[in-house]
């Protein structure tokens, strides 16, 4: 990964984060993105200090299509090919059932899910393609593959994701970009957080009993992915703490087993 520029959304926190400090690790160049830009410069004030690599940071709401456009095309119009996209930022909103589901929460998975997702890549896909070079890796979930109850739309904006991913790789065959999609299951991060707004209590339950992946995990598997020889396209990889095996079987213990 020695001097690839490697672009990551959502990068402020979490998995993101992970990403970043994985990848500036490997040596690559970084341009990270979110919302919360104080969050990002004190990640590439502490990147900084452990690695000799360039780090770029822009505050960016991926929801929004004319920034992304703004964005991108600064970017690409100052030669600034980008070798590697992750498209990490994304988010859940609730457990409700669709007919008590609020329309907000449903315009907001689908605003940075999907379109946020599809806004990142029209704006650097073209390039990778007129270089006949390139990756992007798509940031899915286990939620785009079987459907759980109270899922309903995040499953559906992540069933959404497994498809573009399958549906770009068709478009851009010939070439030498590639795309793939890392699908995780339970990982400890905001997730729960941003999912119930705020309500940490019940955040905090979902990772009880049992021990969840970590965001370096996934990193770990998103780096693995981008590190594939040229020829090796990685397309889908699913990824489950043991103690789950699929949305329906997790194995919680007694905390009183632990003495």
């Amino acid at each position: 990964m020695t001097g690839r520029h490697v672009l990551i959304t959502g990068a402020s926190a979490g998995i993101g984060e992970s990403c970043a400090t994985l990848f500036a690790g490997a040596g690559a160049r970084l341009t990270i993105v979110a919302r919360r830009t104080e969050r990002l410069e004190r990640l590439k004030e502490n990147l900084a200090e452990a690695h000799e690599t360039q780090i770029e940071v822009a505050g960016l709401d991926v929801q929004d299509r004319r920034a992304v456009d703004a964005f991108t095309t600064r970017l690409t119009s100052q030669g600034n090919a980008v070798d590697v996209l992750v498209n990490n930022a994304g988010l859940s909103r609730g457990l409700a059932p669709l007919h008590e589901g609020s329309i907000q929460d449903w315009e907001e998975m689908i605003d940075t899910n999907v379109k946020g997702l599809l806004y990142m890549t029209r704006g650097i896909l073209p390039h990778m393609v007129a270089r006949n070079s390139g990756h992007i890796i798509n940031l899915g979930s286990t939620a785009g593959h079987i459907v759980y109850p109270g899922g309903n739309v995040y499953n559906a904006t992540k069933f959404a994701v497994r498809a573009l991913t399958e549906g770009i790789n068709l478009d851009v065959a010939g070439t030498g970009v590639r795309v793939s999609t890392v699908d995780p299951g339970l990982v400890e991060t905001e997730f729960s957080q941003v999912r119930f707004r705020g309500d940490s209590e019940r955040a905090r339950k979902v990772y009880e009993g049992y021990t969840p992946l970590s965001p370096e995990d996934i990193a770990q598997v998103v780096l693995f992915v981008a590190a594939a020889p040229a020829h090796v396209n990685i397309l889908q990889t699913v990824v489950y703490p043991t103690d789950q095996r699929s949305p329906y079987v997790l194995h919680r213990h007694d905390p009183e087993d632990d003495g």
